[in-house]
């Protein structure tokens, strides 16, 4: 079951990453050139403030000019989809209801870390940050990284909130990821994690928010508009090209190296905030090589797929 009333919030979605100077400090032209990049090449929506964006390392005020630069730079083309998530509740709320006023047009609100609530304390936290704004909600489950998950259970706790829509799911779990579309409520499901993505939209998901998309984001829109086509073939054959990237992410830690792979295809973002380090040559090189092999793909095989 799909929230008919939210069918515009689908597709590829870039998980944009936050784009630094040298000194670390903001650089809002590049950020500004970086989203334009992405609506250009046919994105169907930019998140921003997300965990790509290094949310953990900027204070609100930088969160709410990456909204601000994102909104006024993609001009109602596309939806943008704003971290507004914190550790705790009040929290949360301000900065969504910050973010509604600049004039995002959804809100994801990842889990409390850090911290392990219970079931019925997620809910709760959710459905209090759902209540103070009317923007649509995606709570955002990223296990791995916060250390507490969202469950099925917990969403459909949720679902009845009228603005809460969906789920960005970071987990991995396909099994998981099939349980939120199965709620009887329905559930507008974002895969946030590139290796089942291609899994999750055949089972009827809405889209991926994708850290793959911000190196490759024309691959992305095809292999989606592929599964949409039901060309399962096709969208295998872009799947398993990107799967590389995937592995080399292991390269280096969180979130440097997607930063460096968007270097490589000359959407260079800066650096990751300290105290994340650049890669060491020999890694860099390893990934430079993965990424000019999906390159090579991609001009031999988008023009073929797409009918160019």
């Amino acid at each position: 079951m799909k929230h008919k009333r939210h069918e515009q919030f689908h597709g590829v979605v870039t998980a944009t990453p936050t784009t630094f100077d040298a000194g670390g400090g903001l650089d809002e032209r590049r950020f500004r050139d970086l989203v334009e990049g992405y609506v250009a090449a046919g994105v169907h929506g930019v998140s921003v403030a997300g965990s790509q964006g290094e949310f953990y390392v900027l204070d609100a005020a930088e969160r709410l000019r990456l909204m601000e630069i994102a909104v006024e730079t993609v001009a109602g083309r596309v939806p943008v989809y704003a971290g507004t998530g914190t550790v705790s509740t009040r929290e949360s709320i301000a900065l969504t209801r910050a973010a509604e006023s600049i004039g995002v047009d959804v809100a994801m609100v990842i889990t409390p870390y850090f911290l392990a609530p219970s079931d019925r304390e997620l809910a709760e936290h959710f459905r209090t940050v759902a209540a103070a704004t009317a923007l649509p909600v995606l709570l955002y489950n990223n296990p791995p990284r916060t250390g507490v998950n969202a469950t099925p259970d917990v969403y459909a706790r949720c679902a009845g909130a009228g603005n809460v829509i969906g789920v960005k799911d970071s987990s991995g779990d396909l099994s998981q990821g099939v349980e939120y579309l199965l709620t009887e409520a329905g559930c507008t499901l974002f895969s946030g994690r590139d290796t089942i993505t291609m899994a999750l939209l055949a089972h009827g998901a809405a889209g991926a928010i994708s850290p793959a998309a911000n190196v490759f984001p024309r691959l992305m829109c095809r292999m989606y508009d592929a599964v949409r086509a039901d060309d399962l073939a096709t969208a295998r054959r872009i799947n398993d090209a990107l799967a590389p990237l995937r592995r080399a992410w292991r390269l280096g830690s969180f979130p440097v190296v997607i930063k460096e792979a968007m270097a490589a295809v000359g959407l260079d973002p800066g650096p990751a905030r300290a105290p994340i380090s650049p890669l060491p040559p020999e890694r860099r090189a390893r990934l430079n090589a993965v990424v000019e092999e999906i390159r090579e793909f991609e001009r031999a095989a988008v023009p073929a797929i797409s009918g160019a």
